[in-house]
């Protein structure tokens, strides 16, 4: 028998034909579709007079729009009230569960959907966003569309698509104290370049991710798409199946115990090619943070902004762009530059191992004098969760504004917004010119390295705060 990777194994289990244009027909087991573009998907199936083909599998989130201020309505952002009364409606007109405004389990669709048990071992899943691949750390084969796609998912529950390459990334070595998932995630965006995965779908493998929590292994799958990957994800193991048991829409009974034995055979086998095969060793690895405008310009902490990208014009140019919208120069250390803004949460690290991360840092301290700091939980579970923990109160103590559940300043959509120059240290997962308002300076950390920005009232190495 011919060995396969696990990235075979899914996509030949869901393949449904071959289309003579090359792309391949693959069936979808479940979808879950955002109020951003949901509503405009909805518009297509009424014109073309199609139906939802399974309800049933179908999923609408309220998280892109949504405001993050407590006793929120559809009208407290008054520029999603409309993307909220549409998906709403849609919903209701095509027949499939929405967690809606005051749902308990309201929240944002990738942090969701693995914690309510969706997404499976071995599944398909799809999501109208760019970072679906979040759910891929349960070992399921995840997929963003626009939404023309959206449409066709929909009514068909397929998606047709060329079939990736195959790429492994096995991080070995052991992390060092307060070096996270993240770090991890933005040194091999750092290493292979925003376009460096491209065409491929990821697995990651190795003893650092064997080690991670399921949470950190979403963290990580979650910036796959930043290094230009179709999709990622890590083999269920024990530590999978035990994370998912019990959950709401998880098998039960026979159910589960059959399950059980399909996803232990969800791995690659020993023997399995890859199209490409990297080993990066995370031994050694810093704390990371971003100094430009892409995941991909990024250092480690105690290291300076670089003076060169490379030889080519092009290079230069990249170089010059960022470092004037940065506000930078070549070879200044990012450690002591004033901050105006901290924002934990998102569907990167918006979960609990995140808010207990920040919470060690920021417990019996203060917010810095001028700093706004802002923590939004990526579900209302999370919420309740971190509430029953306190860890809402050590925040509230500190001087940060606690949110309920949304996407928030990921992308500013719902009104969370920096100010024009202000200079942002963000957990989310994306640093792009004006991504978190017009003219903001993003730069992307770990929850440990947002939460030391905020007491110290500049970039610090969250060790130091860490070990004081």
């Amino acid at each position: 028998m011919v060995a396969r990777t696990l990235f075979h194994k899914i996509w030949e289990a869901h393949l449904v034909a071959r289309r003579i244009d090359g792309r391949e027909i693959i069936y979808m087991d479940r979808n879950i579709v955002h109020e951003l573009h949901g509503p405009k998907a909805f518009e297509k199936l009424r014109k073309a007079a199609r139906r939802v083909r399974r309800p049933d599998l179908t999923f609408a989130v309220q998280d892109h729009t949504i405001s993050s201020q407590p006793d929120r309505d559809d009208t407290t952002n008054p520029e999603g009230t409309p993307f909220l009364r549409a998906q709403r409606a849609g919903a209701a007109e095509f027949n499939f569960r929405i967690f809606d405004v005051g749902d308990p389990d309201q929240g944002i669709s990738h942090v969701i959907g693995p914690e309510l048990g969706m997404v499976l071992p071995g599944a398909t899943h799809c999501v109208p966003d760019s970072h679906a691949a979040t759910v891929g750390a349960l070992g399921a084969l995840s997929f963003g569309c626009g939404t023309t796609e959206l449409e066709h998912v929909l009514a068909t529950q397929v998606l047709a698509m060329k079939r990736p390459k195959t790429m492994r990334i096995s991080l070995e070595g052991r992390l060092q104290p307060h070096v996270t998932a993240k770090d991890v995630a933005l040194h091999i965006i750092g290493t292979i370049g925003v376009s460096g995965a491209n065409g491929h779908v990821i697995e990651y493998a190795g003893a650092v991710v064997r080690a991670m929590g399921i949470e950190a292994r979403m963290t990580l799958c979650n910036l796959t798409v930043e290094m230009g990957g179709r999709s990622g994800f890590v083999a269920a193991d024990e530590t999978t199946l035990s994370w998912l048991e019990g959950r709401p829409f998880a098998p039960v009974g026979e159910d589960w115990n059959r399950a059980l034995a399909y996803w232990r055979t969800m791995h690659s086998d020993e023997g399995a090619r890859f199209d490409r095969d990297l080993t990066i060793d995370c031994s050694a690895l810093e704390p990371q943070i971003t100094w430009g405008i892409t995941p991909g310009q990024v250092i480690g902490i105690r290291d300076s902004v670089p003076a060169s990208l490379g030889e080519e014009a092009s290079d230069q140019h990249a170089l010059t762009k960022a470092l004037t919208y940065m506000d930078l120069q070549a070879g200044e250390p990012l450690q002591g530059l004033k901050v105006d803004r901290v924002f934990i949460g998102s569907c990167t690290n918006g979960r609990i191992p995140d808010l207990q991360e920040a919470a060690a840092i920021v417990r019996g301290r203060k917010v810095a004098e001028g700093v706004v700091a802002m923590i939004s939980p990526g579900s209302t579970i999370v919420r309740r969760e971190a509430e029953a923990l306190g860890l809402d109160t050590v925040f509230r103590d500190a001087g940060f504004h606690w949110a309920e559940s949304a996407c928030s300043m990921c992308a500013g959509g719902n009104g969370d917004r920096g100010r024009p120059g202000e200079r942002v240290i963000s957990t989310t997962n994306r640093n792009f010119e004006g991504r978190q308002g017009p003219g903001v300076r993003t730069h992307l950390v770990s929850p440990g390295m947002a939460a030391a920005a905020a007491i110290a009232g500049a970039i610090v190495d969250v060790r130091q705060l860490a070990e004081a």
